[in-house]
């Protein structure tokens, strides 16, 4: 391990770093504006997480203030209400909110590279939809 000299600023950590990535180096437009869109919704997902400790309060006022900023976004008209769907499952119960995470992933398949694809795949496993897609 390499010590860091007492002057160093830690590392930035995302989240979801292959959204994140994705976003970053999107060109400006539709595809940015998607990846910044799921980057957004999948951490308010990720929130439900107990052992994030956000509570219900505090998540359901993220979903409204994330409402009204999707709203100002371009976004392709199959993608914004499942991306929407999400928003109002991330002051819900987990499995709601993991089903909507299949559904972003199903419309935004053709917005998302592999390794975001793979991000939301773990989140939607993570929130007990695992596997729940293939019984619908």
């Amino acid at each position: 391990m390499i010590n860091q000299p007492p002057f160093a600023l830690a590392s930035t950590t995302f989240r979801f770093p292959a959204l994140a990535a994705l976003a970053g180096r999107s060109p400006l437009g539709g595809h940015r504006e998607v990846a910044i869109a799921v980057y957004l919704t999948a951490r308010l997902a990720h929130d439900i997480l107990p052992a994030r400790g956000v509570s219900d309060e505090t998540r359901t006022e993220r979903a409204a203030h994330a409402r009204s900023w999707l709203s100002n976004l371009t976004l392709p008209n199959v993608v914004r209400p499942a991306l929407l769907k999400l928003v109002d499952a991330s002051s819900g119960e987990p499995l709601a909110a993991g089903l909507a995470v299949r559904d972003v992933m199903a419309v935004t398949a053709n917005f998302l590279d592999s390794g975001a694809r793979l991000e939301l795949d773990q989140l939607a496993g993570s929130l007990g939809a695992r596997g729940v897609a293939e019984q619908r």
